[in-house]
């Protein structure tokens, strides 16, 4: 487990995306300099982050991230709002699409985005505000209608969009998924902050970096039912343990029967995305570890039973697991 950082949520990674090219593309009114930047950055210490100030007009930005991608060659591009546009016709590479903005145009003018306009963060040429007027409009416009042209089969599974179930400025989920089949909701807004940088976007990378590395890690199965408290509230500790085994498992979750994907969604989020199964039969599971609070007879997985005086607490789990040092 990597020691915590000032910030609570904030963990330093080492060996994830150690020794690759993260290319960052930040959204409209923004700079390379910006929050999610420094963020990367902190998190991942062993990546390089390559994150150009893009040029107002839009051709020249996409021109800019096209020199860029061939000169850098990066393992992952990350694009946010209007990042995430320019991300999406970025070919070839493995993206995550942040609450990308695709309808752009449409978005300035619905929500006050022409005329003078301050940046948010610093750039390296001084620039401090710009204007956006009606030509201008229509250069964003013209360039968003290229999203999704040739896309191939390839092309499709290597495309994250992530969508905040809070985002008052940009709903273009559906519009994603008409394209690409990998579209996940989160809890967030449409400005990444620190917590749904590392409860969502961190899984996604972490799963980019497995299926990049060829990596197989020790499959944890855990029974829903361990996972809620006589009121259907999540357990004590349960949301800690799922975010520390994910960092060394493939952590799938367990149900008897249909219905609590609902719930999953709402108290894990990112990390239960395809990560359900469904089954009344736990003892056909082909994995490592079992975790459930049901008597279970002979099982294909080491079993730990859940609420038996060796493993009272999801604390128990999580001690359980730090003896054994990711095996």
């Amino acid at each position: 487990m990597q020691p915590v950082m000032e910030n609570q949520y904030i963990k330093q990674f080492p060996q994830l995306m150690k020794g690759k090219t993260i290319l960052y593309v930040h959204g409209f009114g923004s700079s390379g300099q910006s929050g999610t930047v420094e963020r990367l950055r902190q998190v991942l210490p062993s990546a390089r982050i390559v994150a150009p100030d893009l040029p107002i007009h839009p051709s020249e930005a996409l021109q800019l991230l096209r020199d860029t991608c061939q000169q850098e060659q990066p393992q992952l591009i990350i694009g946010t709002s209007m990042g995430g546009m320019y991300a999406e016709q970025l070919r070839g590479y493995d993206r995550i699409l942040t609450n990308p903005a695709f309808q752009i145009a449409e978005t300035m003018q619905s929500h006050g985005l022409t005329g003078k306009q301050q940046f948010f963060s610093p750039r390296r040429d001084g620039v401090q505000e710009f204007y956006v007027d009606k030509p201008l409009v229509k250069e964003y416009r013209l360039v968003s209608e290229q999203n999704f042209q040739g896309i191939d089969e390839a092309d499709r599974r290597r495309v994250y969009g992530l969508f905040g179930d809070e985002d008052p400025l940009v709903d273009t989920r559906s519009l994603f998924l008409q394209h690409y089949p990998q579209a996940i909701s989160f809890h967030g807004e449409h400005r990444m902050n620190d917590k749904s940088f590392m409860h969502s976007v961190l899984p996604v990378i972490r799963w980019i970096d497995d299926r990049q590395e060829h990596r197989e890690r020790p499959i944890i199965y855990i029974g829903v039912e361990t996972m809620q408290d006589a009121y259907g509230h999540p357990a004590s500790s349960v949301q800690k343990a799922v975010r520390w085994l994910i960092e060394g498992y493939q952590v799938f979750f367990v149900e008897d029967q249909p219905g609590t994907e609902d719930w999953l969604q709402e108290h894990i989020n990112v990390p239960a995305w395809r990560h359900i199964v469904a089954t009344p039969r736990r003892d056909l599971l082909y994995g490592d570890y079992l975790i459930s609070g049901e008597k279970e007879g002979d099982t294909m997985a080491t079993l730990l039973e859940y609420g038996s005086d060796t493993f009272k607490t999801w604390e128990d789990i999580i001690e359980y697991f730090s003896r054994l040092g990711g095996q």
